[in-house]
């Protein structure tokens, strides 16, 4: 009991904005959990009922597609009635969609999955505007290192959020396992509901709130900066989802044989370990020499080279696939980060979340179009065919970096 008081006394003792990223993020942590797994859930259970390639693709299709919207509307919201109220509604959409799956198996008809993979949606997406818009509220501006600190920050929370991403992964794939599709989905609900009621009582009211109601045609962004960053974000994310979140796994479960708990737990490995690396992309990045612009094409382009040399290797040789995942991973790792840094630094402070917002609709629009490719090119050509599409979406991503600002202050490391 001493030791639990004395932990509360020292959170107590924190800044009121280390306080409120700590909820923030713990926040985003337990949504991204449940995001994880449910993800797995899907693709395992309904490939092994049968479902195609493409058809477990799509039932991603609303879940992406409305990510694009989300994301819009969400940075408009969130500058009206604040970041909190937006993370908090996200909370409250996956519990319904969680609700959504728990009907009785003969009910999961497609229709029915893809309107709740919607919800699903367009709460990730609510959450994840919400937490990184947050970021740029709370770090300080008048530190003369506010620049690295935010950096930091942004790595930080990125990266913890991707390794818990992995543990669902893992989660998803044991809980199938262990106790099948709904009781997985009624645990998950459970958790969600504790969070959302902590996350009310807690999380400050008006954060990031704009004084100034904003017009909803101002989502889209005039700075160049912005639109090419988001560009480049769009073939980068769909250069990963094409082979990695349809191909990939049933690839692995088709081909070779492994339990869904086995594909489950690799993945898991994967996306933790790339979470564990983003943290670190502010030392990464730092080693290179040069302003933005050559930063950003340098690591698109190191990471274009791995999916083209992984297509030419034996992919029935298991372990030349599983490293060369794992090399794209860290190199991925370092994009994202970046990428993620870059968008909260160009972003306005007084309407941060309407530009992140807009940033990550490209995101999202990036793995609506990676998904519907990896469950159509895997059932017309295979795997090989989808890490050729990947390296040519990385290369497109590093020629569009060449049109962003350079500035030689941001390849600092923090």
């Amino acid at each position: 009991m001493p030791d639990s008081l004395s932990l509360g006394a020292r959170i107590r003792a924190l800044p009121f904005e280390v306080r409120q990223y700590l909820l923030i993020t713990g926040n985003y942590w337990a949504f991204t959990l449940t995001d994880g797994a449910l993800r797995m859930l899907v693709v395992l259970y309904f490939h092994q009922l049968g479902y195609s390639p493409l058809e477990v693709a799509l039932l991603f299709l609303f879940y992406e597609a409305f990510g694009v919207v989300t994301n819009l509307v969400g940075g408009w919201l969130g500058a009206r009635l604040g970041l909190n109220r937006t993370m908090n509604v996200g909370l409250g959409l996956q519990i319904v969609a969680l609700a959504m799956l728990m009907v009785p198996p003969a009910s999961l008809s497609v229709p029915w999955v893809m309107a709740a993979q919607a919800l699903s949606g367009i709460a990730k997406d609510l959450n994840k505007m919400s937490a990184k818009s947050a970021v740029k509220v709370l770090v300080p501006k008048d530190s003369p290192r506010a620049t690295s600190a935010l950096y930091r920050w942004v790595a930080i929370l990125t990266g913890s959020k991707n390794a818990l991403k992995g543990a669902g992964f893992f989660l998803g794939g044991l809980l199938l396992t262990l106790i099948g599709f709904r009781g997985a989905i009624i645990g998950m609900a459970v958790m969600l509901v504790a969070v959302l009621t902590l996350s009310l009582v807690r999380l400050k009211a008006d954060l990031g709130r704009q004084k100034r109601k904003p017009k909803f045609t101002e989502v889209f962004s005039k700075s160049r900066a912005i639109n090419v960053l988001s560009a480049a974000r769009l073939c980068l994310f769909a250069s990963r989802d094409v082979w990695f979140v349809v191909a990939l796994p049933v690839f692995l479960y088709d081909q070779h044989g492994w339990s869904h708990w086995t594909v489950g737990g690799l993945l898991a490995v994967w996306v933790i370990g790339y979470g564990g690396v983003q943290t670190q992309a502010p030392r990464l990045t730092g080693l290179v020499q040069g302003g933005t612009r050559g930063i950003t094409a340098f690591w698109a382009l190191m990471l274009a080279g791995l999916p083209a040399l992984l297509a030419l290797l034996p992919l029935a040789e298991v372990a030349w696939l599983v490293t060369g995942l794992l090399a794209f991973g860290v190199v991925f790792a370092v994009n994202s980060s970046w990428h993620s840094y870059l968008i909260v630094h160009y972003a306005r402070a007084d309407g941060v979340s309407m530009d992140v917002g807009f940033y990550y609709m490209a995101n999202a629009l990036g793995r609506l179009a990676g998904t519907l490719l990896s469950g159509w090119l895997y059932q017309i050509q295979g795997l090989a065919a989808c890490l050729w599409v990947s390296a040519a979406l990385v290369a497109a991503s590093a020629l569009m970096a060449l049109a962003l600002p350079s500035d030689d202050r941001q390849g600092r490391s923090a």
